[in-house]
């Protein structure tokens, strides 16, 4: 079996929408290749791809918050400089200035079953306009 990112990244003809447009990865830390490369790092290093940011769930892109319930904020990704945007932050949707930094969006969350409400989640509260996050009492 190859994984989705794996054909995008070695079939030229999948690309062939993609060119020209700005690209956004929806990822997490198990969006990675068969050779263990993150899916942003190997989207990077394709020359035919304008990925221009990338948007994180609970626990982060990279799996740098694995605290349960610790939000993240948006920050600048330091190796590649494109914008990485919080889904578990301030917002759990993509702010309009978020959802304006692309023109694709490439969703790359693999789950064995263990995460049955954070990843879904994340895909269905990217269906609407973003809301600040409300103290519950």
């Amino acid at each position: 079996m190859k994984f989705g990112i794996d054909r995008l990244l070695s079939e030229p003809a999948l690309q062939t929408d993609l060119k020209g447009r700005r690209v956004a990865l929806l990822g997490h830390p198990a969006s990675v290749t068969a050779d263990l490369t993150h899916s942003l790092d190997a989207l990077m290093a394709c020359a035919d791809l304008n990925v221009t940011a990338a948007f994180g769930p609970q626990h982060g892109m990279r799996g740098d918050l694995q605290d349960n319930m610790m939000e993240s904020p948006d920050f600048t990704d330091p190796r590649h400089g494109i914008p990485v945007f919080s889904l578990y932050g301030e917002v759990r949707r993509p702010s309009g200035q978020a959802m304006g930094t692309f023109d694709v969006l490439l969703v790359d969350m693999q789950d064995l079953g263990c995460r049955i409400y954070t990843f879904v989640t994340t895909l269905l509260m990217g269906a609407g306009p973003a809301q600040p996050r409300r103290a519950t009492g």
